[in-house]
């Protein structure tokens, strides 16, 4: 439809045009001409383009693979030729897009995904949706990082001569991709002595770069790539001197989590002395190929996902992603997308749960074809105690590696929210907060917040303090990770915080006024309790699909000592000029390549086993038991945990590879799931590249009736007496060929008074007469209403748990109680 001027006249332009006319001196009789109003509306139309040009931004393109017109020879043609028309059509100075590349397109994607990334304008992405043979234009996120002893405390032994380890020879001959900030291939973790040839099925490569030949990789290291493309459409051109345009790693955080995931031994192995040992990964014999994307401004949607699509191509078997964000549906979730094409290639996906907790809802990478990991600790820690002026002693821990305080003499301690002009700045030990002159020679107290835990020590230290006191908000509760600190300083938690600034305002009245020292106790061995959950690791339930149980399971996550790069110090600070072969980082991005490591192990030792029985081995086996035999305690009240902290439990390798039954889930079963959960067929589409009119998925029942290994139901109650549901679920017998199963339930439990929950399974028995045969059974779940406000939930949990005698098979049953608003 043509704009004529009375469109213009309407919205009040022309009227604004010819005041602004007047202002510059135009004559009023000019001001009716036809040339003025259509020198005015062009005018008005390229400062509008302009405008709209200005705020360009990625968008990743999904386009019906099998739609491209004959006449052009490759995709890539295609698509180009699409965004020249656009412009075209748009009105947009394409230039103006380009940043002075000869093509707009960023990536183009055929393997997990099909489509292209590209810098569009708003209004151009608006005009691309209507393009024949786009299914979808998806808007680009900004992912961050989540950010030794673990294998021993999962039973991994290499002295073993049965298990896990054993079974798979250490994971030999599977690659697993590492999606992250690249790798340090120096290092002694990815050393290739003793390692048979390149597996023949890789197509990978080693790209070379800065400070990066094509000759760094071996056989340890197969494959290396980076991405660049999303990054710099949105930062411009990197700066060279700040970070590698390479794989090599300028963070250090990938150089981490792939040496978890497959280090080979090294032996000794420390940070500053702590930790001492031999260094290994979950698979040490795996192959690496390391996928850079992430960079100092971040990791960008349209990077990861050509990564994906690189990775898949390339033929890895895992692929390990420590990387988050903002949840949001699986069809603006490019992590989702990329992940639900690499399951449907066979290659197993699990993504860090993130580090938001202890609050509920925080977990992230919800995606039900991903395997999605929160952290726990392990049986080690590093006590660095603080001994106060009142002769009390505070527990708190740190890894430290300098010149300590002295035991036996107290400094002058004072609580830096106290001695700042602004009190929550100075509080926080944010840059330049702190007084030299009230700080210098003294430890001080600093809030946790902001920035970062190792920053505030620099902070204090160039104020001239001389050590200092880490203390956790009410949010972070008593969860304690130990950092690679610049100074003597250790970290307590918030009912400690609470305690030292209570001893600093009553000393401070007093003839002697408020000292402490700290002291640094090394390394403790044989923790008890352990595994308990750590107090970041983000918690559920699942904020995009209630009844898919997330986290799925947790891993070692505390102060985990990995491989770390050569010219990155311990603690991260630029000012840090400490080295050291390994660090001791803590996050669910530790935990994360844990069950990375471990899902290469069992696909080795089940090559048959597709990514969705892997998880199910994984979860059916894990424990929710410490190693005294009680449920796990969540750190950061020092409290039991539940599911919504943990999900089906922490992994148990050992069990892993000997489950007895697993719950299978194919690529249709997702695509039910995705019809159920009211997607359309458009959007199921987008994810899946599959079409579906989701007329047979009702047939599937409900979202719940996923072939999930876990089960989870939100009852609405609104005003309801009695609710109730069934689950449908599929076990396969992969363990001994005649074996009969019997169930046992544990009806859930828990959130408050009332609301009694019954559960029964029908066969309460399944008899399997072969390896690989499939028996279903039907849990009914029937609810009485509990009394709740408006707006809140109750969470009950049990489990039901099926055993021949020798494999113990548990699902997790949660059922959630909501009152409506």
């Amino acid at each position: 439809m043509a704009i004529g001027f009375g469109y213009f006249a309407e919205l009040g332009i022309i009227q604004s045009l010819q005041i602004s006319a007047i202002i510059f001196g135009a004559r009023p009789s000019y001001l009716h001409s036809s040339s003025f109003l259509f020198e005015a509306w062009r005018l008005f139309i390229d400062g509008f383009y302009v405008l709209d040009s200005a705020l360009a931004k990625t968008f990743i393109v999904r386009v019906q693979h099998d739609a491209k017109p004959s006449i052009f020879p490759t995709h890539r043609h295609w698509y180009e030729s699409s965004l020249r028309s656009l412009s075209a059509v748009a009105g947009t100075d394409e230039t103006s897009l380009d940043s002075g590349n000869t093509s707009r397109i960023i990536h183009t994607y055929d393997t997990v995904f099909h489509g292209f990334s590209a810098k569009l304008s708003p209004l151009e992405a608006k005009k691309l949706e209507t393009v024949s043979g786009v299914v979808a234009v998806i808007p680009e996120q900004i992912r961050q990082l989540q950010t030794t002893r673990s294998p021993e405390f999962l039973g991994l032994k290499t002295s073993d001569s049965a298990g896990l380890l054993k079974e798979s020879d250490f994971g030999s001959d599977f690659v697993i991709g590492v999606i992250d900030t690249g790798i340090w291939p120096e290092r002694q973790s990815f050393n290739d002595r003793d390692l048979g040839p390149v597996p023949a099925k890789w197509k990978g490569e080693c790209v070379a770069g800065k400070d990066f030949l094509a000759s760094s990789c071996n056989r340890k290291l197969i494959g290396a790539r980076y991405f660049t493309g999303g990054y710099e459409a949105t930062n411009g051109k990197m700066n060279e001197t700040m970070e590698y345009r390479s794989p090599r790693d300028s963070d250090g955080h990938g150089t981490h989590t792939a040496s978890i995931a497959a280090g080979r031994y090294v032996f000794p192995a420390s940070t500053l002395g702590y930790a001492r040992g031999i260094a290994a990964g979950m698979a040490p014999k795996a192959r690496l190929a390391a996928y850079k994307v992430c960079w100092n401004a971040g990791c960008y949607d349209s990077d990861i996902l050509a990564a994906f699509d690189a990775a898949v191509a390339d033929g890895v078997d895992v692929i390990s992603l420590s990387v988050g964000g903002v949840v949001v549906p699986y069809y603006l979730d490019a992590i989702a997308i990329g992940a639900f094409g690499a399951s449907d290639a066979g290659v197993f996906v699990s993504a860090s749960g993130g580090n938001g907790g202890p609050g509920g809802l925080t977990v992230t990478n919800v995606a039900p074809w991903v395997t999605t990991v929160g952290a726990g600790t392990i049986d080690r820690d590093f006590p660095a105690d603080i001994k106060l002026g009142n002769g009390k002693t505070i527990a708190g821990v740190s890894v430290y590696g300098g010149p300590g305080l002295a035991p036996d003499h107290l400094y002058p301690l004072i609580y830096a929210g106290n001695e700042g002009g602004d009190g929550y700045s100075s509080s926080l030990c944010l840059e330049g907060s702190l007084n030299p002159d009230s700080v210098k020679d003294k430890i001080v107290l600093c809030d946790r917040g902001i920035n970062s835990r190792a920053a505030k020590g620099e902070v204090v230290k160039k104020a001239g303090g001389v050590g200092m006191i880490l203390a956790n908000g009410v949010f972070d509760g008593e969860g304690l990770v130990a950092d690679c600190h610049i100074l003597p300083a250790t970290a307590v938690g918030a009912s400690a915080g609470d305690e030292i600034r209570k001893y600093i305002t009553e000393a401070s009245k007093t003839q002697s006024p408020p000292s402490a020292t700290i002291i640094f106790k090394g390394t403790r061995l044989n923790v008890r309790p352990a595994p308990v959950v750590a107090s970041f690791s983000a918690r559920g339930p699942n904020p995009e699909s209630p009844e898919i149980l997330k986290p799925d399971v947790i891993a070692p996550g505390l102060n985990i000592l990995a491989a770390w790069p050569d010219r990155v110090g311990p603690s991260g600070l630029p000012s840090d000029q400490r080295r050291t072969e390994f660090n001791i980082l803590s996050g669910t991005s530790m935990a994360c390549p844990h069950v990375s490591g471990l899902a290469a192990l069992l696909k080795a030792a089940h090559p048959q086993w597709s990514p969705a029985a892997i998880r199910s081995a994984l979860m059916t086996t894990a424990s929710s038991l410490d190693n005294q035999g009680k449920t796990m305690l969540d750190e950061s009240t020092g409290n039991s945990s539940t599911v919504m902290d943990f999900g089906a439990g922490h992994v148990h390798p050992q069990k892993a590879i000997d489950p007895g039954l697993i719950y299978d889930i194919t690529s249709y079963d997702y695509v039910d799931f995705l019809c159920n959960s009211n997607y359309s067929a458009k959007n199921v589409q987008l994810i899946t590249r599959k079409n579906s009119d989701c007329s047979g998925a009702k047939k599937a029942g409900h979202v719940g009736n996923l072939n999930y290994p876990s089960l989870s139901v939100v009852f609405q109650q609104y005003g309801k007496r009695k609710m109730s549901t069934h689950f449908i679920r599929t076990v396969t017998n992969v363990g001994d060929r005649n074996s009969t199963y019997k169930v046992t339930v544990r009806p859930p439990r828990g959130g408050g008074e009332g609301g009694k929950v019954t559960v029964a399974v029908e066969p309460k028995k399944l008899v399997f007469r072969r390896v690989g045969q499939k028996l279903s059974f039907l849990v009914r779940v029937q609810a009485l209403a509990v009394k709740l406000a408006a707006g809140s939930s109750s969470t009950k949990s049990g489990s039901i748990v099926w055993s021949d005698g020798k494999h113990i098979v548990t699902s997790p049953l949660v059922v959630t109680m909501q009152q409506p608003l």
